[in-house]
């Protein structure tokens, strides 16, 4: 259920991306961006979260500057 309140928050951003919960309890996504937007969103999943979240560590990994998008929308994955 994370993952809803994740993507609700990303499109409130104006993000892309996509987020999936995982059978061992975290959560994994991809998320495209202006990138003061997607500073914000890290803020987001590390402090924040949905209701019912409880955060002990967020970690953000693959970071690079791209030249456009290369998602569309911002969905969860089953």
């Amino acid at each position: 259920v994370y993952s809803l309140y994740t993507e609700k928050e990303g499109l409130q951003l104006g993000l892309v991306g996509w987020v999936k919960n995982t059978y061992s309890g975290t959560v994994v996504g991809q998320v495209q961006g202006p990138a003061d937007m997607v500073e914000e969103m890290k803020v987001w999943l590390s402090k924040e979260g949905s209701p019912s979240s409880r955060i002990t560590r967020a970690s953000f990994t693959n970071q690079r500057s791209i030249d456009k998008l290369e998602l569309s929308g911002f969905k969860t994955r089953f």
